[in-house]
């Protein structure tokens, strides 16, 4: 759900993102950010709603800049406009090879973590798109992230049996979270104080 709490956003197998007028249920644009259409494993929105990224299987990241007042066209049966999204930037978030399993963009929108088969999470700077981390403690495929409220902390599961609390700010692992008989494939972060 895009947090201006009107649109949703979907993407699917053949590489396609669409952004959905949740009142009306129309699709207002449709984007194939890679014309090889590689399956889409994630797509996010920044909380601000300025930055839509996109990202592949094969670790591939495409990254917008959401414009405001798009005038609508129909076209293939969804009303779009290309003008509403900007691209910014692609780039490759891990090795050629790997498979990109999530990503998403912190409740700052100052990071995006990528996570991957290659058994890391990877930390890439929103003004920049520079990769400023990489954590590698798992032992096999990270499969989902998670950050704190404050965007301090990130919880990361792993196929090696674990979930991982780190610390952003030194990129340590402060805790390690055991128990699961087989791979934690997904993670969520309930801190706020409410």
């Amino acid at each position: 759900l895009h947090p201006n709490q009107a649109q949703i956003l979907s993407a699917d197998q053949a590489g396609s993102v669409k952004v959905w007028d949740l009142g009306s249920s129309t699709c207002v644009n449709d984007v194939t950010p890679d014309p090889k259409a590689h399956s889409i494993q994630a797509v996010e929105v920044s909380e601000d709603g300025r930055t839509l990224v996109a990202a592949n299987s094969h670790a591939e990241v495409f990254v917008w800049t959401c414009q405001s007042a798009p005038e609508y066209v129909e076209s293939s049966g969804c009303a779009h406009s290309a003008a509403n999204l900007a691209p910014i930037t692609r780039f490759r978030a891990h090795p050629t090879g790997t498979y990109l399993t999530s990503a998403k963009i912190s409740p700052d929108c100052r990071t995006l973590v990528t996570t991957s088969s290659d058994r890391t999470a990877r930390l890439w700077d929103t003004a920049s798109w520079d990769l400023t981390s990489t954590l590698a403690q798992h032992t096999k495929w990270v499969w989902d992230a998670v950050f704190s409220a404050d965007s301090s902390y990130l919880v990361t599961s792993s196929s090696d049996h674990s979930a991982r609390l780190w610390n952003l700010r030194t990129s340590e692992v402060v805790r390690t979270y055991t128990g699961h008989q087989c791979a934690v494939t997904c993670v969520a972060l309930n801190d706020s104080s409410t």
